[in-house]
């Protein structure tokens, strides 16, 4: 009997798998399978025409629910933790992250997933803001579009997908891939609200690399509180987003003038993020969508250039396969050791409210 061996490189973070999750294909030949970072969920083969892995809903959400449900209370203690030390430079963010989602929890904003906080906060209205988004001409004349993966933005990649345009959204955390290229010529019919899902950008998405040659037109980004007298904004405090920017701009797929755009709820906008509190690599906005309006910063806060290698911590490095190829291929290329920042103790990911 021939040996077949079907080689699998997982895009998802996962790091085992256990035996019964190996299911053998419809003509039941022996499988090798051999995996760098191997899948912790479920997967079937079906080799009827060809090798064929079918993607497995169920179990990757599960998996996905398995990998928040044990951050929540590291979460909060990393935020109490820097909130106390007044020397932490990151110290006044976590005390307007924290206002703010308590603030969406109270006055019953915030929308499933709950609850929002130590995340991109989906909101009451996110699908209006997202309309208003989907109005501008920066949207319309856009050809690709980078949206962030959270569930408020998740109207965004619809529109985007249904409009014709070029979808790029990142792998989940950048720590085993970069970006996912999604076009609705890759889709079948009702297939596309799927797609803009977490689950449906890893089952149908095209995986790209540094190397890709693509023109960003648009960037949106998702934020917990954003300023818009000067186009300040706060993430909930990963820094993913300044990653990928970071990324884009080396790859020459953004520049200064790409248009970046938030959408959020009205109760998020604040009026005290001090500017000059900001690091290099925070990333402005140029427009905020709420339900009911639009605003252009006209920010004066200079955009990152790259990524700043001397504020990458080693841990934050070695969470991200991406990155350490990054950092690998300039040090070749140059021939010089890129810097690397001070330790820190990574925040965890957030946890869902059954």
């Amino acid at each position: 009997m021939e040996l077949h061996v079907l080689r699998i490189f997982s895009a998802f973070p996962f790091t085992s798998i256990p035996k019964h999750s190996r299911i053998l294909s419809k003509s039941h030949f022996p499988i090798s399978l051999n995996f760098s970072d191997s899948p912790q969920f479920s997967f079937k083969v079906d080799c009827q025409k060809r090798n064929d892995v079918v993607f497995d809903d169920a179990a990757y959400e599960a998996e996905r629910h398995r990998l928040d449900a044990e951050a929540h209370k590291a979460m909060a203690e990393t935020s109490e933790r820097e909130t106390q030390d007044q020397e932490d430079p990151k110290a006044w963010k976590w005390v307007i992250r924290k206002r703010i989602w308590d603030l969406m929890e109270a006055q019953n904003i915030a929308q499933f997933p709950r609850p929002v906080h130590h995340r991109i906060p989906n909101f009451l209205g996110a699908s209006v803001a997202a309309n208003k988004l989907s109005e501008l001409e920066e949207f319309k004349g856009a050809k690709c579009v980078k949206v962030n993966p959270d569930t408020p933005q998740k109207q965004v990649r619809f529109l985007t997908l249904d409009g014709g345009k070029k979808l790029l959204t990142p792998q989940p955390r950048l720590r085993t891939g970069f970006f996912s290229v999604l076009e609705s010529s890759m889709l079948s019919p009702g297939t596309i609200k799927e797609a803009c899902t977490s689950a449906g950008v890893a089952k149908y998405g095209r995986p790209i690399g540094l190397d890709e040659k693509i023109k960003v037109d648009l960037i949106v980004i998702g934020s917990v509180a954003v300023d818009p007298r000067t186009g300040a904004r706060l993430g909930k405090g990963e820094g993913f987003a300044e990653l990928e920017y970071g990324m884009l701009r080396y790859m020459g797929a953004i520049d200064d003038s790409t248009p970046v755009v938030t959408s959020v709820h009205d109760e998020q906008l604040v009026d005290d993020i001090p500017v000059n509190k900001l690091l290099i690599h925070d990333v402005p906005v140029d427009i905020i969508c709420t339900p009911t309006q639009v605003i252009f910063t006209n920010t004066s806060i200079p955009k990152p250039q790259g990524i700043y290698w001397e504020k990458l911590s080693p841990e934050k490095l070695s969470q991200i396969r991406i990155l350490r190829q990054l950092k690998s291929k300039i040090e070749q290329e140059t021939g010089q050791k890129l810097p690397t920042g001070p330790s820190e103790k990574l925040p965890p990911t957030a946890q869902r409210r059954r």
